[in-house]
């Protein structure tokens, strides 16, 4: 699945004039098979050993070229860094309140919703999204050890 994903990706950056470069490569590999929706900064990390001459300001480069192209959707949550998702159907996401760790959510997704905030306010919904908050289960149990 990961690899149809990720050639699927690579054919629209190569449809779209986009060089597929080493690092771009990684980036989006990275995102793919990442199940915690990571900082550009976690994806700089994970990526500098294999290359040390990479800057965090390529990484955010690359975010914003898959962004643009619709591969990755940026998660925005008040002060914290964005996180990056390469999952691009309608889901939700659970938020751990100590961490910040993010968690994909599947529920059928709430349409309704936007049409009746259509109906009663007049606006012209394009979009919505929910996040659930609470404690991961690392933190939850950390916790209860500091308690005991």
């Amino acid at each position: 699945m990961k690899d149809d994903k990720l050639q699927i990706a690579i054919e629209t950056l190569k449809k779209s004039g986009v060089r597929i470069t080493p690092q771009r490569h990684a980036v989006l590999e990275c995102l793919l098979t990442s199940k915690t929706h990571p900082t550009a900064d976690e994806i700089y990390k994970s990526l500098k050993d294999k290359f040390p001459n990479m800057s965090v300001a390529t990484v955010y480069n690359n975010l914003r070229i898959l962004k643009d192209l619709g591969l990755v959707r940026e998660l925005t949550y008040g002060d914290d860094s964005s996180r990056f998702d390469s999952n691009m159907r309608e889901h939700y996401h659970i938020i751990c309140e100590d961490c910040g760790k993010i968690v994909d959510f599947h529920y059928p997704t709430l349409d309704e919703i936007e049409s009746l905030a259509q109906k009663v306010s007049g606006f012209e919904i394009s979009h919505h999204r929910m996040e659930l908050y609470g404690k991961c289960e690392e933190c939850a149990t950390a916790k209860e050890k500091v308690t005991q």
